[in-house]
């Protein structure tokens, strides 16, 4: 198993693995995951621990994507506090899963040398440009995401052994024809269906509610009607990207930094070789090269002694090479030779004895300055905001502590504009200022009870912010007449949804005894039959009904997607055979057995691991 686990760590997977999620996690910005330090601890995996700083930066980035996936709806669920405690808990068990790999993969002796690092590295397409590694590219990257080379080649080799352990337990999987053909039939069944689709909105506009009630439902349900402590804060904002606008660069600029760097615009000289290839001794080899300094023609020679067998059939021709990709000495005698047609003496390698020939030779090339100007223009627009930021950080970090009691000066000091939110909490509170950082910043006694400026506060790299509280308003219970109209709607939309659920029941009721005349008489009618599959919105209630027997119906009562009331009758059931899908089927069973082994392992890992969660506990 170690054989194969350590085989899988240079293979394809991995490489798809690092392109498609590391990167997603990387530059959201996790630099801190990797090293704790004296810091209050989130959670303890054995002698591994988890900071608080690394689980809220985490949470963080996990929080933005699920708000620029969900919007709204996610805004919605963060206002529920359980929920946001169920979510904070499941990314810190998802923490606490890595660290159990880690120890396992540590455990096991897994490796990962500086070689696979590197490689890795050049072969990402993040730091890639026209299909070549870029240095400037992968530096301000890494800058950006709060990396150094070294803790950035340090967390690519942890998350490279931990995925070697994953690849073992996938390779150790299999499928039976028989099992992915049953399954395949069951995903191809298709089923024939009616509905009526009863409105919850509309009878909730049709629901009567008292006065009385809506006393009742607020004077029972106070604790749903509690503003949390609230918080209006005034902020002064300072970015990178910001600056960008106020760092013209002249023409001049462009074209000093392309002569002092035009190594980075010009291409390598490329060299067309053959080779003859002897793997005897030297006297063999020997023997080869005095035929081709007696003028025997070198391809015929190839062909004729060469050892690579795919290169000699092709008269030794090699193609193109350039430096930094081929053996060193082989490398050496190829770019000494001066004319084309000129071969070299015996070159030892790995591989044995080799006789090079030059063939041809395209000299360097150096892309011209229009071609390169804007890329150029660019990186000094980045590096010209850079300078300033930094400086303009200092200034602003002096002067709002030298005024504390004012934002005024510190905005001045960096010509931005002092800015005010309206009042929030803690679960709502705007973008900026919902930085587990910043809002640690606002909640402290020396910001929030005394009313002092905050110190200057990374919200990322070249991102900062420095904050105050102007008010505060205590957590209080709203007052009836604050949230009548919600305490309304909301015994509206349940009277409504009980309406629908016993129509939807009397009319299964009477359909199931026969009575076909109970929907005329409520004015419902079913819709025309279609046939549906297992991706149609309603296919996980209908799948599970009883197949109906020859000529009759089975009915059911659902729910769609907008928490209306279905009432479905199921008329048939095709079974249909997919060979097609036969190939689909098998893939996601393996994905489906690789998970529940993974599941298996870390439950195995946590029952024989001391773990604790400090955050948990508080």
């Amino acid at each position: 198993m170690m054989d194969r686990i350590r085989e899988g760590s240079t293979g394809l997977v991995v490489k798809i693995i690092l392109g498609l999620i590391i990167f997603s996690f990387v530059f959201a910005g996790v630099g801190s995951y990797l090293v704790g330090g004296g810091q209050p601890l989130a959670a303890k995996v054995g002698e591994r621990e988890i900071t608080r700083n690394d689980f809220e930066q985490v949470y963080q980035n996990e929080r933005n994507r699920m708000q620029s996936q969900l919007g709204e709806y996610f805004s919605t669920l963060l206002g529920d506090p359980a929920y946001v405690e169920q979510f904070r808990k499941s990314v810190l068990d998802r923490m606490v899963n890595d660290a159990l790999l880690d120890n396992q993969a540590q455990d096991l002796g897994l490796r990962v040398g500086d070689e696979q690092i590197r490689q890795a590295i050049l072969s990402m397409p993040q730091f890639q440009k026209d299909g070549k590694f870029d240095e400037e590219i992968f530096n301000i990257s890494l800058r950006r995401a709060g990396f150094s080379s070294d803790s950035f080649a340090e967390y690519l080799r942890q998350d490279l052994v931990r995925n070697q352990l994953v690849l073992a337990l996938e390779s150790t999987e299999f499928t039976l024809d028989n099992e992915v053909k049953a399954q395949g039939a069951l995903e191809a069944q298709q089923r024939e269906i009616r509905t009526i689709t009863l409105d919850t909105a509309e009878f909730a506009k049709q629901a009567t509610v008292t006065d009385e009630e809506v006393a009742e439902y607020y004077n029972a349900n106070k604790q749903q009607f509690v503003r949390p402590e609230q918080v209006k804060v005034s902020y002064v904002e300072l970015s990178g990207d910001s600056l960008k606008a106020q760092a013209p660069i002249t023409n001049e600029e462009i074209q000093t930094y392309y002569n002092e760097n035009q190594d980075k615009y010009s291409t390598q000289e490329k060299r067309e070789v053959s080779h003859i290839l002897i793997k005897g001794d030297e006297a063999d080899a020997q023997a080869v090269l005095a035929r081709l300094d007696a003028g025997d023609d070198f391809a015929t020679v190839a062909k004729e002694d060469s050892q690579d067998i795919p290169t000699a059939k092709e008269g030794g021709s090699l193609g193109w090479i350039e430096r930094g990709v081929i053996d060193p000495a082989f490398e050496d005698a190829a770019f000494q030779l001066v004319n084309v047609g000129d071969h070299s003496g015996l070159v030892k390698s790995a591989f044995g004895y080799h006789i090079i020939q030059l063939d041809g030779v395209e000299a360097p090339k150096t892309k011209p300055l229009a071609e390169v100007s804007s890329e150029i223009k660019s990186f000094l627009v980045d590096e010209h905001a850079a300078d300033a930021f930094y400086s303009l950080q200092t200034e602003l970090a002096e002067k709002a502590f030298e005024s504390p009691d004012s934002l005024d000066d510190a905005a001045e000091s960096v010509n931005a504009k002092v800015m005010t939110s309206d009042f929030f909490s803690q679960e709502d509170a705007p973008e900026l200022l919902s930085n587990p950082t910043v809002l640690q910043a606002i909640y402290s006694p020396e910001v929030k009870e005394d009313g002092l400026n905050s110190d200057v506060i990374e919200i990322a790299p070249e991102h900062i912010v420095v904050v105050r509280v102007e008010d505060v308003r205590d957590e209080t219970v709203l007052p009836l007449g604050d949230v009548k109209s919600a305490v309304t709607a909301r015994l509206s939309q349940t009277k409504g949804e009980q309406k629908a659920v016993e129509l939807a029941q009397g009319v299964i009721n009477a359909l199931d005894k026969g009575e076909v005349n109970y929907l005329t008489d409520n004015g419902l009618s079913f819709t025309e039959a279609r046939m549906i599959t297992r991706a149609d919105e309603l296919a996980n209630d209908v799948y599970r009904l009883q197949k109906p027997a020859q000529g009759t119906s089975t009915y059911a009562q659902v729910m769609d997607r907008q928490g209306n009331n279905v009432i479905v009758a199921l008329d048939g059931v095709l079974e249909l055979s997919n060979d097609a899908m036969a190939q689909q089927v098998s893939t996601r069973l393996l994905r489906t057995q690789t998970q529940q082994d993974l599941t298996a392992t870390l439950d195995t890992l946590k029952a024989n691991s001391d773990i604790s969660y400090p955050l948990l506990e508080q």
